[in-house]
């Protein structure tokens, strides 16, 4: 049976702090793991499996815990934070949902996995102060015929990109 494979990384860091690249002086910082979740869903005729992680040790840190935004949207297909994925002809898709609504096709996951991360900020009040939170979304995605838990160590991208932000 395939299965269609998410595996999403979230750095947080607030406007004080450097960003996570930058704090790694250089350090290569990968943002590939052994995949840890089981498939609980099933999307676009296959088993999915929702895999998340967190540039923190501490499992209730808003990275860990916030909601991931997720939909089923009316052809089947389904949006992950700003990920769309469809399936059209036996062809799945991965694009990027830009905020004014333009999608940028990333790649087919019938070739091989892609990588494709974007960042992002929104306020957050916290003891009545207002602060800028900023976020790193990396999202691993794949679509393979047989499981694997180190798929995306054992396995180099077809892909990576880094979206520009708005």
């Amino acid at each position: 049976m395939n299965t269609l494979i998410f595996q999403i990384h979230i750095e947080q860091w607030d406007k004080g702090q450097k960003a996570p690249d930058e704090v790694m002086l250089g350090e290569y910082k990968t943002r590939c793991f052994p995949i840890q979740a089981k498939p609980k869903f099933f999307i676009l005729n296959s088993n999915c499996i929702i895999d998340r992680h967190s540039n923190s040790d501490d499992q209730s840190t808003d990275a860990i815990t916030r909601k991931l935004k997720t939909s089923l949207l009316k052809d089947g297909s389904v949006m992950l934070e700003q990920f769309l994925v469809k399936a059209s002809d036996g062809i799945i898709e991965l694009s990027y949902q830009h905020k004014n609504g333009q999608l940028e096709l990333i790649g087919q996951l019938n070739d091989g996995w892609l990588q494709a991360s974007f960042t992002w900020r929104k306020s957050v009040e916290q003891d009545n102060q207002i602060f800028w939170l900023y976020e790193k979304v990396t999202l691993n995605a794949a679509f393979v015929e047989e499981f694997e838990c180190d798929y995306f160590l054992s396995h180099g991208p077809q892909k990576s990109i880094q979206i520009e932000s708005e």
